[in-house]
């Protein structure tokens, strides 16, 4: 039996008709076609499904669909600046050389991403703490540190 669910979806109200054995990354990827966010492993050990859910970083593969009720979720989508740049934490990314398959990318995104809104100024520890969920096989994650540290120092620069 389906139950329709309404919730804000990177800063637009939607509403969709869900099962309810159906997970908030099978919502995202099948029913609203936003493939950025990738399942893995889909039992919440890789972080590659990371959105953030009222501001709070989550594993999607684990997340109830019918839980997201009026709640508000952003995806790797969401991240878009206008005339189709990239945001200042993916740009980082890139300049550090923060991805190289680029699987892992989103959910290490959006996990720095919830850090840096809660926090703008984390110190290393509180960066590796808050990417501790996330896995990547590829970079080794200095050049992680090093993308989320240069975008504290950016806010820190605005404040």
């Amino acid at each position: 039996m389906k139950t329709e669910i309404s919730f804000i979806l990177n800063g637009s109200e939607v509403k969709v008709a869900v099962d309810g054995h159906l997970r908030l990354i099978d919502v995202l990827r099948r029913t609203m076609g936003l493939t950025g966010t990738k399942e893995a492993c889909g039992e919440g050990e890789c972080g590659a499904c990371t959105v953030i859910v009222d501001g709070k970083a989550v594993n999607s593969c684990l997340y109830p669909a019918h839980e997201i009720e009026g709640k508000s979720v952003i995806t790797i989508e969401g991240l878009h600046v206008p005339k189709h740049k990239l945001s200042k934490i993916q740009q980082a990314f890139v300049d550090h050389g923060a991805i190289q398959c680029g699987f892992c990318t989103p959910g290490m995104i959006m996990s720095a991403k919830a850090l840096l809104d809660s926090n703008p100024n984390p110190s290393d520890e509180e960066i590796r703490e808050a990417l501790q969920g996330n896995l990547c096989r590829c970079t080794g994650y200095v050049q992680i540190v090093e993308a989320v540290k240069r975008v504290a120092r950016q806010l820190k620069g605005k404040q």
